[in-house]
């Protein structure tokens, strides 16, 4: 089977780190627009009418945007199966208030207009708002324990894994910055969207609401990238093998102050992406102010892959990094993956439900622009 695939073990590793990365930014583009017109809500709309509209805007998305994240977990289940087990079990209650949130969602989309009640219909508006804003901030959270490390290790004989943390140990300075900064790039995200695809009041709400997003995301990046230059960082000291059996506890890590910049250090030229999110946030902003819709959804996609790649250099090649003493638990994407014949299949896999992902959107899309040429027609 070994002379059936075309990729050595390193390199199959190097590809699935991209192909998760892509599927997260994936994610956070498409899931980030609904999640973030849902958490204004309540701030751009008054009446009943304007937040149909609102709901409207993200009616034909919002359940095929999900298809992301699932696919997400199913690719972090399948490729890195240590990254899955850890994660779920030291965010255990972090992933169930985020599952719970997701399931007040497609349920308020549901049920809010099932009666006619303004009461009723207010209460699920109020759920649908607080359930997105608790989804943006977990997810946030969750990327600022990724960076200070979380306590837990392995057994070096079993791999059995053991996670010594507390729930209330996730919500450090670090990650409720983290936290914050996710809920206002979204909600600014999904700002731009509301403002581009409706008209009248609330399209000037949504907008003059964005306007003042931009300033507030290039400071809490800017605030977070100094709390990174600062903190201990983690490092590989002993060799790497790329091609060797997964096993985590094969190697020796060691802290130090600034290791999360050691990549930009290496590779002067990755320092394009963190200068990209402060270009594109900035042009988010001279775009709405001209009134640019497109160009400022176009900018704030950019800024939000940039912003999640910054992350992703500054841990290369961690995934998870333990905290614990014993820092060679530190999981790597060199350690921490399934087989190479595992990795080789999924990566077949998926190259054909890619090309099906790709195929939905664009249907997707030609159906909304049927649907604004129909009902334009039916207003004039």
């Amino acid at each position: 089977m070994e002379s059936l695939i075309f990729f050595d073990y390193g390199t199959l590793r190097l590809i699935w780190w991209f192909i998760l990365i892509a599927l997260f930014i994936g994610f956070a583009i498409t899931d980030g627009f609904d999640l973030g017109i849902a958490a204004l809500l309540l701030l751009v709309s008054k009446k009943d009418e304007e937040r149909r509209i609102a709901i409207n805007v993200i009616g034909p998305f919002w359940e095929g945007n999900q298809v992301w994240l699932i696919t997400a977990g199913g690719a972090s289940f399948a490729a890195w199966p240590f990254l899955y087990a850890v994660s779920f079990s030291a965010f255990y209650f972090g992933m169930l208030f985020l599952l719970l949130a997701l399931i007040i969602r497609p349920v308020g989309f549901k049920y809010r207009s099932k009666m006619k009640s303004i009461t009723w219909r207010s209460k699920w508006d109020r759920l649908l708002c607080f359930s997105s804003f608790i989804i943006l901030f977990f997810l946030g959270l969750i990327v600022g324990n990724l960076m200070l490390g979380i306590p837990f290790g392995f057994d070096d004989q079993s791999l059995r894994i053991f996670y010594y943390g507390k729930f209330y140990q996730i919500f450090r300075p670090f990650p409720i910055l983290t936290g914050l900064f996710s809920v206002v790039i979204f909600t600014m995200h999904g700002g731009i969207l509301l403002a581009w695809r409706t008209k009248g009041y609330i399209s000037d709400k949504a907008r003059n609401l964005s306007l003042l997003l931009p300033i507030f995301t290039i400071i809490l990046f800017l605030i977070g990238g100094w709390f990174a230059i600062n903190m201990d960082g983690y490092v590989i000291t002993s060799l790497i093998d790329y091609n060797a059996s997964s096993n985590p506890c094969n190697k020796t890590v060691e802290l130090m102050k600034g290791a999360w910049i050691l990549n930009y250090r290496k590779y002067p030229l990755a320092w394009i992406i963190p200068s990209l999110f402060i270009i594109s946030t900035m042009l988010i902003f001279i775009s709405l102010w001209k009134r640019f819709f497109m160009l400022a959804f176009l900018s704030s996609s950019i800024s939000i892959a940039s912003a999640i790649l910054t992350i992703n250099i500054s841990l290369f090649p961690f995934l998870l990094p333990s905290s614990l003493p014993k820092l060679n638990s530190s999981l790597t994407i060199w350690d921490a993956s399934s087989s190479h014949l595992t990795l080789w299949i999924m990566l077949l896999a998926v190259c054909f439900f890619t090309d099906s992902r790709i195929i939905y959107h664009l249907g997707i899309s030609c159906y909304e622009r049927d649907c604004d040429k129909r009902i334009l027609k039916r207003n004039s």
